[in-house]
C-alpha cells in the first residue's frame, strides 16, 4: 500500500528546529509527550467535571429555566468570539503558553467566584467572564500540540495527547456526579478551578512554538484575512462544520428520544459511554495507525459515511442492541475526522498563525453547531427521531466538499512539484 501524500504548503523556514545539544532527542520526545498529556488531562477533566451540572448549579441558585437558557446561550456567543481574539493575541506576541496560562488561571478564579455569588445579574456577569477565559484554552492547547507533532526532531503523537484529553473528560464527568450528590453542585466548580490551575502550571512544561520575531509580518487583522482568503482553509472548515454539525441533534435530543422510547437513563448513560470509549480508542490507536496509511481526505470520507449510517439507524429504531452497535461509530464520526482535519490544517496554515487558525477553525464549527442545534429543535418537535434522516443527509452532503478540498490539495501539490 502506498504511503499517504504529504502536503507541505507552508514552509517552516521561520521555525528553529534545533534541539539542545545537551539532551538526547529521545528524552525530549518523551518529556514533551508527558507534558502535553499532563496539560490536556488537567484541562479536559476540568471540562468534564462541570459540563453535566452547570445548568443544575444555576437552578440551585434560584435561576428559572428562561434565565438559565439566557445565561448559557449568551455564554456560547461569548465563547465563539473570545477564542479567535485570544488566538490572535497569542500569535502576535509569540506567546501561546503564556496566553493559555493566563486564560486558564483566570477561568479558575472565576469558577471559584461563581460558587460565592448569588442573584441573576452577578451570576450572568461572572459566567460570561468565565466563558470568555475558558474558550481559548482548547484551541491554544491544540495549536501547541499540533506544531510539536509536526516537528521532526521533537515528534509528539497528537492522537495520544488528544485521546488523553477525551479519557480525562470521561473520568471527570463520572466522578463529578458522585461528588455533586454528596457535596452539592458547587463542588464541581471548585474542582474545576483546581484542575484549571494545574493546567495553567502545566503550560510552562510544554515546548513553545518557536518563531523568529522579525519574520512575522501579520498585523492584528491581517492574520484573520490571510486565513479567510485561504481557499484550502475555508474548505477544510466547511467539511468539519458539516460533519461535526450533523452531531447537533444527537447531542441535544438523543437521550430524550431514548427515554421516550422506554430506554432508562442508566442504559442511555451506558450507550453514551460507549461513544466516548470509542473516541478514546480512535485517538490513541486506530486513528494514528490509519492516517499513516491513507490520505486525510479518505479518512474524512470514512467519517462522513459513518455519520450517515449512524443517523439513519438512529432515525429508524430505538433498539438498545442496535444502538449499542452504532454508538461506537462516534470514534469515526468525530475522533477520526478531527485527526484528519488537524493533519491537513497544520500543513496549509503558517506557523505564525497557529493559534489564530485553530481559533477560526473552532469558530466555524461552533457557529455551525449552534445553528444546527437550533434547527434540530424544530426537526425533533415536528418529526421526532425521524429528524435524524435530515442530519444523515447533511453528513452525506459533505462528500462534495471533501472532493473539492482534495482537488485543491492536489493542485497545490502539483504546482510545488
Amino acid at each position: 500500500m502506498s504511503m499517504p501524500k504529504q502536503y507541505t504548503i507552508w514552509t517552516s523556514s521561520h521555525v528553529d528546529r534545533r534541539l539542545p545539544s545537551s539532551q538526547p532527542s529521545w528524552r525530549i520526545r518523551n518529556s514533551a509527550l508527558v507534558s502535553f498529556v499532563t496539560l490536556f488531562s488537567a484541562l479536559y477533566i476540568a471540562y468534564g467535571i462541570t459540563s453535566p451540572f452547570l445548568p443544575a448549579f444555576f437552578s440551585s441558585r434560584g435561576l428559572g429555566p428562561e434565565q438559565i437558557g439566557f445565561v448559557l446561550s449568551l455564554s456560547a456567543i461569548v465563547r465563539l468570539f473570545s477564542g479567535p481574539i485570544a488566538g490572535r493575541i497569542a500569535d502576535r506576541l509569540h506567546a501561546l503558553r503564556r496566553i493559555f496560562a493566563i486564560c486558564t488561571a483566570a477561568a479558575a478564579i472565576l469558577a471559584s467566584t461563581l460558587v460565592v455569588v448569588f442573584g441573576f445579574v452577578p451570576l450572568l456577569v461572572v459566567s460570561l467572564m468565565h466563558a470568555a477565559m475558558l474558550a481559548p484554552a482548547p484551541t491554544l492547547a491544540d495549536a501547541l500540540a499540533l506544531r510539536s507533532a509536526s516537528e521532526n526532531d521533537a515528534r509528539v503523537e497528537y492522537g495520544w495527547v488528544r485521546g488523553a484529553g477525551s479519557a480525562a473528560f470521561f473520568v471527570g464527568a463520572m466522578i463529578s456526579g458522585q461528588a455533586a450528590n454528596i457535596l452539592g453542585f458547587g463542588s464541581a466548580l471548585v474542582a474545576q478551578a483546581v484542575f484549571l490551575a494545574n493546567a495553567a502550571r502545566a503550560a510552562f512544561l510544554v515546548p513553545e512554538i518557536r518563531v523568529v520575531r522579525e519574520s512575522s509580518g501579520y498585523g492584528p487583522m491581517r492574520g484573520f484575512s490571510v486565513l479567510l482568503r485561504n481557499q484550502l482553509f475555508r474548505r477544510l472548515v466547511l467539511v468539519a462544520a458539516i460533519i461535526v454539525g450533523s452531531h447537533a441533534m444527537q447531542d441535544a435530543f438523543a437521550m430524550i428520544a431514548w427515554n421516550s422510547a422506554g430506554i432508562s437513563p442508566a442504559v442511555g448513560g451506558m450507550l453514551w459511554s460507549e461513544s466516548v470509549a470509542a473516541e478514546v480508542l480512535v485517538f490513541f490507536i486506530l486513528g494514528p495507525w490509519l492516517l499513516r496509511r491513507i490520505r486525510p481526505e479518505i479518512a474524512m470520507v470514512i467519517s462522513a459515511l459513518a455519520a450517515t449510517l449512524r443517523w439513519v439507524v438512529m432515525s429508524q429504531t430505538p433498539s438498545v442492541l442496535v444502538l449499542s452497535f452504532i454508538q461506537p461509530l462516534h470514534g469515526l464520526t468525530f475522533a477520526l475526522l478531527h485527526l484528519a482535519c488537524m493533519r491537513v490544517l497544520v500543513t496549509i496554515t503558517p506557523v505564525e498563525l497557529a493559534a489564530t487558525a485553530q481559533a477560526l477553525y473552532a469558530f466555524g464549527i461552533g457557529a455551525s453547531f449552534a445553528l444546527l442545534t437550533l434547527a434540530s429543535g424544530f426537526l425533533y418537535a415536528r418529526f421526532g427521531s425521524a429528524g435524524f434522516l435530515v442530519t444523515a443527509a447533511l453528513a452525506l452532503a459533505s462528500l462534495p466538499a471533501i472532493w473539492a478540498l482534495s482537488r485543491s490539495l492536489d493542485r497545490v501539490d502539483e504546482v510545488r512539484l
